[in-house]
């Protein structure tokens, strides 16, 4: 029996083929599927939707290791969950940002908990069915993080805040397939879950209805206030600043003042959503903090990069530079469209565009003019 790795399982099929690729590479598998939610706290589930964290899944996953002879275990991680994603989820919100809880989950959840966890039954890995690859570089001795080979499903953005302590304990063998390749090794195996939708949703809401959870927990910022446009005049009135996001156009209810109009700001303490133009979400500026360098050596002074602002956003041409505290001046050689505030503003190597530098939190946006 080789190395015993701990395969983190959602009832989908990239986890159960991952399962299966370790199992074929002579890898002990032990599967196991977070419990990060209780169902008595979600809303109903329409069946238009496919959720990582239902009874449903549960099953899939088990059934699946009984499948391929491996055992299963569901690992209540509730608390964990809530103290580092969902809490910190409301908080954003209610700040005025818009936050980016899967990378959270990853570093803290995936890759802290449930690695922690690992070691402490045996096992030398933890491995997932994301998209990237963690790739041994000779000439340094240390773990690189690459994109995945599918473009359409790379998810190394969200994997930016991984250590090297991490990345040596992970194992990605999606990260040379294509999605193509997955469902017909899947089909292969007589894997029930081959064609199983994919999720689409935040597993912690099914339904995607996240303002139910931030009139729960967050309701003081749940309340109305303005809408303003950089002139400071009045266009509207809004239900509450959670319910915004920077560039977005729908749900504004100021139609018919000479839009169409985008929001271009948020203002938490007074409330109040500013609106604009298009042309106004432009911008060429940001600075970051919570910023991590996959390598682990910090930034000493400005390099040449490609940054992405969200996920599936191309790559930009950029220049990175220190600033005090760990944060990180991005400059972009051309404006980038809606900037958003807690999304994710990830570094990739500008001869090695596969190459993953690092990453952090947008703190603050510098627009031209």
């Amino acid at each position: 029996m080789g190395m015993r790795v701990v395969v983190a399982m959602s009832g989908g099929v990239d986890s159960a083929v991952t399962a299966a690729l370790l199992q074929e590479q002579g890898y002990e598998v032990v599967g196991v599927t977070l419990k990060v939610w209780s169902p008595s706290t979600e809303a109903p589930i329409a069946p238009s939707h496919q959720s990582c964290c239902t009874p449903e899944t549960y099953d899939d996953a088990r059934l699946m290791a009984a499948h391929l002879g491996f055992p299963h275990y569901l690992l209540n991680v509730e608390r964990e969950f809530d103290e580092h994603v969902v809490t910190p989820f409301c908080r954003e919100y209610a700040a005025g940002r818009t936050p980016l809880p899967c990378a959270t989950c990853n570093t803290e959840v995936k890759f802290g908990s449930l690695l922690g966890r690992a070691l402490a039954w045996g096992a030398a890995f933890v491995a997932t069915g994301h998209y990237a690859r963690a790739v041994p570089d000779p000439a340094t001795g240390q773990v690189l993080l690459k994109r995945g080979i599918d473009r359409t499903k790379d998810q190394s953005y969200f994997l930016y805040g991984l250590t090297q302590s991490q990345l040596r304990r992970i194992r990605f063998p999606l990260g040379t397939l294509h999605k193509s390749e997955v469902r017909a090794l899947a089909a292969r195996l007589g894997l029930r879950v081959a064609h199983k939708p994919e999720s689409q949703e935040l597993c912690f809401l099914p339904n995607g209805d996240y303002r139910g959870l931030l009139r729960e927990r967050v309701p003081e910022a749940m309340r109305p206030g303005l809408i303003r446009d950089q002139s400071g005049d009045m266009l509207g009135t809004h239900a509450g600043i959670p319910l915004f996001t920077i560039g977005q156009r729908r749900g504004l209810k100021i139609g018919g003042r000479g839009g169409p109009y985008y929001v271009v700001a948020v203002d938490p303490e007074r409330s109040e959503v500013v609106v604009g133009r298009e042309a106004d979400l432009f911008a060429d500026t940001l600075v970051a903090h919570r910023v991590n360098f996959v390598t682990g050596e910090a930034l000493s002074e400005p390099r040449p990069a490609f940054a992405t602002i969200r996920y599936r956003h191309p790559l930009e041409e950029a220049t990175i530079a220190p600033l005090a505290d760990g944060q990180v001046l991005v400059r972009f050689a051309h404006p980038v469209r809606a900037i958003t505030p807690g999304q994710a503003v990830v570094f990739y190597d500008r001869e090695d565009p596969d190459l993953v530098l690092g990453g952090g939190t947008i703190r603050e946006v510098r627009r031209q003019g």
